[in-house]
């Protein structure tokens, strides 16, 4: 994939998310963006991060101890292990973190 595709991708995907998080309430559910990063932080300060990483034409999910990696598949971004959604993931560990079902953003 050329890079420029992958950074429009990688993105698109990164803006989703945004806007996704810009309903949560900013005591619960922080968030800050930088270039290719958005690191979502937790009243307990807890911190997860999920950014691009160009190198690898990848996009990276840190949550706590553990993490994922995901490449385009031609229509999402999927782990490269099981094949599982990165949007999936991310609404995934941000309910298991605040022990209630989110929904509004999944694989779409």
């Amino acid at each position: 994939m050329e890079r420029s595709q992958f950074v429009t991708l990688a993105d698109e995907c990164l803006d989703k998310v945004a806007a996704w998080l810009e309903d949560f309430d900013a005591d619960e559910v922080d968030f800050e963006t930088t270039d290719g990063v958005i690191t979502i932080e937790f009243a307990d300060r807890t911190r997860y991060v999920l950014n691009r990483q160009a190198a690898a034409s990848q996009m990276w999910l840190a949550a706590g101890a553990r993490a994922w990696h995901y490449d385009w598949d031609g229509s999402s971004w999927c782990n490269d292990r099981d094949g599982h959604g990165l949007l999936a993931k991310v609404q995934e560990v941000l309910s298991e973190k605040l022990k209630r079902e989110l929904s509004g953003l999944g694989d779409s």
